[in-house]
């Protein structure tokens, strides 16, 4: 793992993951799900998130937070793997951040791109940039940018379906 990413991703002790999704309801997966790329965490915290805007509320919004004590990993393929698990058998948009980044106000957009690591969304395969370099340039701008779209779409669905429900 590049040394700058494992500075970032261990600043708070333990190598952090920092998953959120959107679209898989607001019931955490166990623990067991991320038993992946033959890497067990040391710690899970998954919790929905409070707070969350109606658009938001109705297809769920998770955040896994999964800590690995050995701070030497390579998590680049676990973040795949865990990215593609939480967008599996649901319409989902997900994303892999450094911890302190959320804000409802800019899921996916150009402010908090370069501190966006990976993402994926349903029926594709993840994205995952292990690059400092490349997560400030505007290739990866551009690409975060198609993940924003991509929640946009998922997210008029979303009302779309509310409105039509209300008026069943």
């Amino acid at each position: 793992m590049a040394g700058e990413i494992r500075d970032l991703l261990c600043w708070r002790g333990p190598v952090s993951v920092n998953v959120f999704v959107i679209g898989s309801g607001n019931t955490p997966l166990p623990k067991e799900a991320f038993h992946l790329a033959g890497m067990v965490p040391d710690a899970f915290l998954p919790f929905p998130l409070l707070g969350q805007p109606e658009a938001i509320e109705r297809l769920g919004l998770v955040s896994y937070d999964i800590d690995f004590d050995d701070v030497s990993l390579d998590l680049r393929e676990y973040t795949r793997a865990v990215l593609r698990r939480v967008c599996a058998n649901t319409r989902a948009v997900a994303w892999a951040a450094f911890e302190g980044t959320f804000h409802y106000d800019e899921l996916l957009t150009d402010q908090v791109a370069h501190q966006v690591y990976g993402y994926c969304t349903t029926g594709a395969e993840p994205v995952v940039e292990w690059d400092t370099a490349a997560l400030r340039g505007e290739e990866w701008r551009r690409r975060i940018a198609e993940a924003r779209a991509a929640l946009d779409a998922l997210l008029s669905a979303s009302q779309i379906r509310a409105r039509k429900s209300r008026t069943d």
